[in-house]
């Protein structure tokens, strides 16, 4: 996925036994960033595609995407395209729902007036990448952790509200509940600084473990 992959495991082996036994039953995750995902440049791209996928299962959002780049000729609508579009149309064409629509208009609105500054983001910090993205109607924290860790390849994200990460960190360390944002935030203290690392680990852990 990006450079120093290796000492990233290497520390969480060594910084964690739970994790180290995660890697030798799940194995590490590829390195290699996933080709269906946007350019590393293509942060509207991303952002799209990241608002289309929001609450969906991986096969319908690959699916909703895939109908929302034939109707702009295959590939992502550029700010402007999506603003001319009719609203109605791209629902009935896309299957997008009332609420994405607004939000694909609200990141479209906001790169065009400036407020989002794309080109930015790789020199923003983590802090500061969360505040610029939030700012826009349908982006929120759990968005602007994938973002940083699909898109940025930030090392050291802790995706704290997604409820897989929680889930498989429930069953690795046999927590009587889920975890709470604090209680992952202290529990992920030794992964610093590649707790990125560790949340792939721990999804892939859990889709290859069963139920």
């Amino acid at each position: 996925m990006s450079p120093g992959t290796q000492p990233a495991f290497d520390h969480l082996r060594r910084a964690d036994p739970v994790l180290a036994r995660l890697l030798d039953e799940a194995g590490e995750p590829p390195a290699e960033r996933d080709p269906s995902r946007p350019a590393p440049d293509d942060h509207y791209g991303a952002l799209v595609r990241a608002i289309v996928g929001q609450q969906l299962s991986v096969t319908a959002a690959r699916a909703i995407y895939g109908r929302l780049l034939e109707l702009f000729g295959g590939r992502p609508p550029r700010p402007q395209e999506l603003l001319d579009q009719d609203p109605a149309q791209m629902r009935a064409a896309v299957g997008l729902s009332r609420a994405k629509v607004t939000f694909l208009r609200s990141l479209a609105e906001h790169v065009l007036s400036g407020d989002l500054e794309l080109d930015r983001l790789d020199a923003l910090s983590d802090e500061d990448v969360i505040a610029e993205l939030t700012a826009v109607n349908g982006l929120g924290e759990w968005t602007s952790h994938m973002f940083l860790m699909f898109q940025l390849e930030r090392p050291d994200v802790l995706a704290v509200g997604d409820l897989g990460i929680r889930r498989a960190v429930e069953r690795a360390y046999e927590l009587p509940g889920l975890p709470s944002a604090a209680e992952l935030t202290e529990l992920a203290e030794p992964w610093r600084p590649y707790r990125s690392a560790a949340c792939r680990l721990l999804w892939r852990w859990l889709s290859n473990s069963p139920e």
